[in-house]
């Protein structure tokens, strides 16, 4: 095996939630590149159905709208790519919502909307999605699941973020356990937890203090979008094929170095 097919995705199928925009977006133009067929999907369908069609001009990338917050929407997209494809080689759970605000304002909707998305959203697409997996999936090249957790549920933020660090978390141990499940049916479970990067939900934060937290990272950089899909193309690669319930901290140290 040459090192180039040892990080190949060419050929392969993926699906990436929340792949219009930031975190997902890079990680599709990845694989995009990276000559996979890719699916995206996201919330609010004009915008899915406007990246899909720019980024169909560097390879074949698809619109699948969803909003992912609930169960029978995670079905819904699941029946959709299953009309489409016969398996499924790399899904990517990136899709989230974060909420910031004073303790003694954090009500229910800040852990509702937070928690119905990033924990709740990723297991349901998961578990709907697991028959076109385990369909794609074989001893020597399974399946994979790469999960989009973020370093605020390793280490404690300094924002008052309570919902988004701690459904983090939870994605984090879920990855875990949805890989000791999923791996008799050749299926891998890992997860990326994101540091800074440029994204719209990271926007306002590093407008405010983007040099000073460039200078926290022992690397003195914010991520960019080849860090991310780096990452993303190692792990769905036969590179990544012998991982399994890893959490990889992407994050120029931060998280990993105090």
């Amino acid at each position: 095996m040459t090192v180039s097919d040892l990080f190949s995705i060419e050929g392969k199928t993926a699906l990436v939630t929340g792949g219009s925009r930031g975190i997902g977006r890079m990680i599709a133009e990845g694989f995009v590149d990276a000559g996979a067929t890719v699916y995206i999907s996201s919330r609010k369908a004009e915008v899915c159905d406007e990246v899909a069609a720019e980024l169909s001009s560097r390879g074949t990338c698809r619109s699948l709208p969803a909003d992912l917050s609930t169960e029978a929407e995670c079905r819904r997209l699941a029946d959709a790519l299953a009309e489409r494809e016969g398996s499924l080689d790399v899904l990517v759970n990136n899709a989230g919502a974060n909420w910031g605000a004073p303790l003694a304002e954090f009500d229910d909707a800040a852990w509702n909307r937070v928690l119905d998305l990033n924990v709740k959203g990723v297991f349901h697409l998961t578990k709907f999605l697991v028959p076109l997996l385990a369909a794609a999936g074989t001893h020597d090249d399974p399946a994979r699941v790469i999960n989009i957790g973020s370093i605020d549920g390793i280490q404690v933020p300094r924002l008052e973020t309570y919902s988004y660090s701690a459904s983090k978390a939870a994605v984090h141990h879920m990855t875990k356990v949805l890989a000791l499940h999923l791996a008799p049916q050749h299926v891998t479970v890992n997860a990326i937890a994101p540091g800074p990067f440029e994204s719209k939900m990271m926007a306002a934060t590093l407008e405010a203090a983007g040099d000073a937290i460039a200078r926290s990272a022992p690397l003195r950089r914010i991520g960019r979008p080849d860090d991310m899909a780096g990452a993303a193309i190692f792990l769905a690669s036969r590179a990544g094929s012998y991982l399994t319930g890893t959490v990889i901290p992407v994050d120029g140290g931060i998280a990993t170095t105090k």
